[in-house]
């Protein structure tokens, strides 16, 4: 069995119970072909009463239960398993980091947590009872051979190593093709979902059509490797029929010309006929579950790869990760020899990075678009585990994030707005959405703050969405560090006056890290910095005294 598979089982009880059933009903309901030949060959040779066909079709009804229950337990095994690795997967990837180390590959990983993982099917309920079966028959068959005729049981013991001998030969290059197959399959369901992510973007660029071309020649890629794999599992089961009829040739004629001549009886030339296909039987259909298992064999590397991976990732950066110190005289934020990459092979978004903030100050981020400013962000916030240098955080609590495009979910406005203090009261709500200049708007909803908004709240502006993330924030908990992803961007005149406004109040008295175009939000800080490449180039202090003032009564909790 496939070793992390194994694992996988061996750490659920019931699984194992499932598994052992299911390997238990296989073999078991493979051993009673043998009393089925035997009646069957002692009916029609006339040796056993016509009262033992009642016998007979008891062991066949023994028979088909034993694979019902097979069958039910074999699901019963598939679906645990899967859903334990799909429950690890997401565990792994959901941890801080891990997204953004995973980010460039996460439509490879939901094709490989999807469809990959369901190709498991094969293995767990056909490839394995199969191998249990294929342990257990042959033998048993070549024992009740050689106790009826050991010439038949000298024939198949030595045509049998011939079945698995031409199915290892094929399952070498099955393997290399169906690998090619998953790439093919994974590379296809990433890259279309990078591209569905982007489209607007590949719109305002005029590549909506050149990406159309690239993922038309990356599905044909996948179904030319299909196609190879399907090749590759046709001829391996032509091979295996071939190498079973001709084996069964070689103990079928000889059984007929002695039979004719006298030398052999009726009724063990019947046995051995009967008898003879079920040692092949076996074999044949391992060979064939083999090719169709290999996929989900495939997958489950890739899945095992990723787990350990995180693993070691997670052990190798945890002396790089964030530190947090509750030491007053400390800046609030410090950044040292920072340098940080979204591709292992690509170049430093972060390039050794040196900055200090002090408590209480509000810097301005600017430069042009892949500076790395929202790069900086992402690193404070702790989505981005630095390749090295040393963050300092001053204070354990975790920083306010207003981002560029605020997610609001299905649910009341105030269900968004109480997202960072669930129990926040009804009074604590209002008075964060006045905090965020948006009770205007809110009041002209059909029931206020208590509208019920769709996924993504499509029915409200893109500044009306900006500030019910912005009354999130002066919802949420207590934060001394306010960090701000671009909250004007797209929006207009009149818009940006109020969340200018809002962002000024949420801002007061904290320090604030604010990535910024427009002269507006520019105007709030007390520094500016120019990146660069992922440098800074410029640090700039406004004309502007720090600013210090108190936040609104109950606009935070």
């Amino acid at each position: 069995m496939h070793k992390g598979l194994l694992g996988a089982v061996r750490s659920a009880p019931i699984v194992l119970r499932h598994l052992s059933l299911c390997l238990a009903a296989a073999a078991l309901a493979g051993l009673l072909v043998l009393v089925q030949a035997e009646l069957l060959a002692g009916l029609l040779s006339g040796r056993h009463a016509e009262a033992v066909w009642a016998v007979l079709a008891g062991v066949v009804a023994v028979r088909a239960v034993l694979g019902w229950g097979q069958s039910a337990a074999a699901a019963r095994t598939a679906s645990a398993v899967k859903n334990g690795l799909r429950a690890r997967l997401a565990a792994r990837l959901a941890r801080p980091g891990a997204a953004a180390r995973s980010e460039e590959r996460s439509g490879e990983l939901v094709a490989l947590s999807g469809r990959g993982l369901d190709a498991l099917d094969a293995y767990l309920t056909g490839y394995l009872p199969a191998a249990a079966v294929a342990a257990v028959v042959p033998l048993a068959v070549l024992i009740r051979l050689a106790g009826a005729d050991w010439t038949s049981a000298l024939v198949v013991l030595m045509t049998l190593p011939l079945i698995p001998l031409f199915g290892a030969l094929v399952g070498m290059h099955t393997k290399a093709t169906t690998e090619r197959q998953l790439r093919e399959m994974t590379r296809l369901g990433g890259h279309f979902l990078d591209v569905v992510r982007g489209l607007p973007t590949l719109r305002a660029f005029g590549r909506v059509r050149h990406q159309a071309e690239v993922i038309g020649r990356m599905a044909d890629g996948h179904r030319t490797a299909t196609m190879r794999a399907l090749r590759v599992a046709f001829l391996s089961s032509l091979v295996l029929e071939l190498a079973a009829s001709l084996s069964l040739a070689l103990v079928a004629v000889p059984v007929g010309l002695r039979l004719m001549s006298g030398t052999l009886d009726l009724s063990t030339a019947l046995l051995v006929l009967l008898l003879a296909p079920e040692a092949y039987l076996p074999l044949r259909r391992l060979g064939a579950q083999f090719h169709a298992a290999m996929e989900g064999v495939t997958a489950a590397d890739a899945v095992f790869e990723v787990l350990d991976r995180e693993d070691e990732d997670g052990a190798g950066t945890a002396k790089r990760a964030p530190e947090r110190t509750t030491d007053g005289a400390a800046p609030a934020v410090s950044l040292l020899g920072v340098t940080v990459r979204h591709h292992m092979a690509g170049p430093a978004v972060l390039d050794g990075l040196d900055l200090e903030i002090a408590p209480g100050e509000r810097v301005a981020l600017v430069g042009e678009s892949g500076a790395g400013k929202s790069t900086l962000l992402r690193l404070l916030m702790g989505f981005v585990t630095p390749e090295r240098g040393t963050v300092r955080l001053a204070g354990g609590e975790r920083p306010l994030y207003v981002p560029q495009r605020p997610h609001l979910f299905a649910g009341t406005v105030a269900d968004n707005v109480r997202l960072g203090a669930p129990d926040a009261s009804e009074a604590e709500v209002r008075a964060a959405v006045r905090a965020a200049q948006a009770e205007e708007f809110l009041d002209r909803l059909p029931e206020g703050h208590r509208t019920r908004l769709g996924e993504g709240g499509t029915e409200l502006s893109a500044g009306q969405r900006q500030r019910v993330a912005l009354a999130r924030a002066f919802c949420a908990a207590p934060a001394g560090l306010v960090l701000l992803d671009e909250p004007t961007a797209r929006l207009g005149a009149g818009t940006e006056r109020a969340v200018v406004a809002a962002a000024r109040a949420l801002t007061a008295g904290r320090t604030a890290v604010i990535v910024a175009h427009r002269p507006a939000m520019i105007a709030l800080a007390d520094r500016v910095i120019r990146l660069h490449e992922g440098r800074v180039v410029s640090d700039t202090r406004t004309t502007a005294a720090p600013h210090e003032r108190p936040r609104p009564a109950g606009a935070a909790r």
